[in-house]
């Protein structure tokens, strides 16, 4: 069986969802054991971004 090669994510500008990307990206050359920490690693890593999302280039800072 011949393995297919997985691209690299395409960057989204928003560093913490470029992080996660890579970060599953990496899966394949962890063993199987830790794929579950890292989805969950990843999963609240998104969580927080979404809770909390970075300011907009040129948007005004927040009070």
């Amino acid at each position: 069986m011949t393995e297919v090669g997985v691209p690299a994510p395409t960057p989204t500008g928003i560093d913490a969802v470029d992080r996660v990307l890579d970060l599953v990206a990496g899966l394949a050359e962890r063993p199987i054991e830790e794929h579950a920490g890292v989805l969950e690693e990843a999963h609240g890593a998104l969580r927080h971004t979404l809770d909390n999302p970075p300011a907009a280039a040129g948007a005004p800072a927040a009070p």
